[in-house]
C-alpha cells in the first residue's frame, strides 16, 4: 500500500506507464499526481484516459495546463502550437473527459502522511486555513455551470499580492496563479511572473517560495511539480519539487513516499 507521487505527466503516457512499472505499482497502491497531466507530449488523450478510469486510486491537483486546457473547450482560448491536445477535443469521450478534470482539486492534504501537494505550491502569504479555503472556492467555480466565466478573465498577472480584502475575479485569479504558476516571489512574498530561470540565475531581489519564512505548520511536507529547470532539486528538507522535465528532453520522476525511494524514466524519443 505505498503512495507513490509522480511530477508533472505532459502527455507523456509511455513514461508514466513505464515509471509506475519501475516503482512496482499495484491495485493497493495511492498515485499522486503534482498536475499538468496534458499538453506538450504526445498522448494527453491516454493520460487523461489512465487517470479518470483508475481515480479510486488518483489523488491530483490541476495545474495550469490543465486549466488552459478547460479554457480551450470552453472556447476562450484556442491550443497553444507546442500543445499536443488536439486528440481530446476529437476524442468520443471529450466532454466526459472534460467535465471529470475540471472537478479535480488544486490542493491535497493527508493528515495520517502529513503531506500536502500543490501544482505549483503553496503561496508562502497563505496560512494552511487560508489555503484550504482558497483550493475550496477556485474548485466550486471550476466545477459549477459557469466556470467559463471565470476562465475568461482568469489570464493576468495581477493582483500578485494576498489581501483578505480580495473579492470576486481578482481574488480567484490570484488563487489559481498561487496553485498553478508560482515560481519566484519578493521577499514580502509578492507573485512575480516573469522568471522562470533556474535559482542560480535569478536576480538576487527574488527568491524561490519556498525559501521565503512559511506559515504552513513544519510538520508538513510539500510536494509541489511546475518548476522544471529546477530538477528536482534546492529545496528544504520537507519540501519536494517532482517535475523533472520529461516533455522536455528529461525524465519523468516519482517518489515512493513511504521509503523515499525514487524511480525515474527518461524521455523516450
Amino acid at each position: 500500500m505505498a503512495n507513490l507521487l509522480i511530477g508533472d505527466i505532459h502527455g507523456c503516457y509511455y513514461e508514466f506507464m513505464r515509471v509506475l512499472e519501475k516503482a512496482g505499482f499495484s491495485s493497493t497502491d495511492t498515485i499522486w499526481l503534482t498536475g499538468d497531466l496534458v499538453a506538450r507530449g504526445p498522448d494527453s488523450l491516454s493520460v487523461l484516459r489512465f487517470v479518470k478510469q483508475h481515480s479510486d486510486q488518483i489523488r491530483l491537483t490541476l495545474g495550469n495546463h490543465d486549466i488552459h486546457l478547460l479554457a480551450v473547450y470552453a472556447g476562450i482560448t484556442k491550443i497553444s502550437k507546442k500543445d499536443h491536445t488536439e486528440q481530446i477535443f476529437n476524442a468520443s469521450d471529450c466532454d466526459e473527459l472534460i467535465n471529470w478534470l475540471r472537478r479535480q482539486p488544486l490542493l491535497q492534504i493527508d493528515e495520517e502522511l502529513n503531506l500536502i501537494m500543490a501544482h505549483a505550491g503553496i503561496s508562502p502569504q497563505w496560512d494552511l486555513p487560508t489555503a484550504i479555503k482558497c483550493a475550496k472556492d477556485l474548485s466550486s467555480i471550476l466545477s459549477s455551470d459557469t466556470y467559463p466565466l471565470f476562465l475568461d478573465s482568469m489570464y493576468g498577472d495581477f493582483p500578485d499580492s494576498w489581501s483578505d480584502d480580495l473579492q470576486g475575479l481578482d481574488r480567484l485569479r490570484f488563487i489559481a496563479n498561487a496553485f498553478t504558476r508560482m515560481r519566484y516571489c519578493y521577499d514580502d512574498g509578492r507573485l512575480d511572473f516573469y522568471c522562470k530561470d533556474a535559482v542560480e540565475d535569478a536576480p538576487s531581489k527574488l527568491k524561490p517560495w519556498f525559501m521565503l519564512p512559511r506559515k504552513i505548520p513544519e510538520q508538513y511536507s510539500i510536494v509541489f511539480g511546475h518548476w522544471a529547470s529546477l530538477k528536482g532539486k534546492g529545496t528544504p528538507d520537507n519540501v519536494y519539487g517532482l517535475d523533472t522535465g520529461c516533455c522536455w528532453g528529461g525524465k519523468l520522476t516519482c517518489l515512493r513516499w513511504e521509503d523515499k525511494q525514487y524511480f525515474h524514466k527518461r524521455h523516450h524519443k
